[in-house]
């Protein structure tokens, strides 16, 4: 069993790198090969999706091009054993239309993260995200 107070270090990190809009290997570094992530149903995405590290790395590029910036406060925060779970407001300014919202305008959404860590790396993630209406 991993460290939680390690964990949890490493979770904040993660977070303040997708924040940062960090891509490719530097964002890698966090995660284990096997890792699989999954977004449960919401507005964006009406099915499960389960991705791997590639897919899920590609993605970051692609939202990259899409958020001109982003802050992320965690709400709430806990760890225990191999497993960080977090609760967090997002806000962000697009750099592209979305629906009703100009490039340029601003979004937000609430996020639930579930993480489980094996030697330090993440090895799956768990999203249940909410979008405020746009």
């Amino acid at each position: 069993m991993s460290d939680p107070a390690s964990n949890l270090a490493v979770a904040r990190r993660y977070l303040q790198a997708v924040e940062r809009g960090v891509t490719g290997a530097e964002l890698e570094g966090f995660f284990a090969p096997e890792v699989v992530f999954e977004v449960f149903p919401n507005r964006l995405q009406p099915q499960v999706d389960r991705q791997d590290l590639k897919a899920a790395l590609e993605g970051a590029e692609r939202g990259r091009k899409t958020m001109a910036n982003q802050n992320y406060k965690i709400m709430h925060e806990m760890a225990d054993g191999d497993r960080v779970a977090m609760e967090v407001e997002c806000v962000g300014t697009l750099a592209v239309p979305f629906g009703s919202i100009p490039e340029g305008g601003p979004t937000k959404a609430f996020f639930a993260v579930f993480l489980e860590f094996r030697e330090g790396k993440i090895v799956r993630q768990r999203n249940y995200d909410c979008f405020k209406p746009w």
